[in-house]
């Protein structure tokens, strides 16, 4: 089965999806970042109350223990969303701003 899609609404397509991917994007991100200084907030409080104790060896070696697979996980994307793409860009920014 065949979908003919107009011309004159053919274009749309490659110029929608990747904009729609960089609002997407965009407001995972901006969540994760608030997310994440939420988490390192409770710790410092935590830390500086006393309920919890660290050394910068736990630290060290718990940043060592999931910083690769971050790394590994950020070279994946790198292949599949459409960074070099102006929408996707454009999408991203108001996806950071607005999400």
């Amino acid at each position: 089965m065949s979908i003919n899609v107009p011309p004159e609404v053919a274009w749309i397509v490659p110029v929608a999806v990747p904009f729609v991917i960089g609002l997407l994007v965009g407001l995972i991100v901006k969540r994760t970042v608030k997310l994440a200084f939420a988490i390192i907030a409770l710790i410092i409080i935590l830390a500086v109350t006393g309920f919890v104790s660290f050394t910068f060896q736990d630290i060290f070696d718990s940043a060592m223990k999931f910083l690769p697979k971050i790394i590994d996980l950020g070279g994946g994307l790198q292949n599949v969303l459409p960074y070099s793409s102006i929408t996707f860009i454009i999408g991203l920014a108001l996806g950071l701003w607005k999400g």
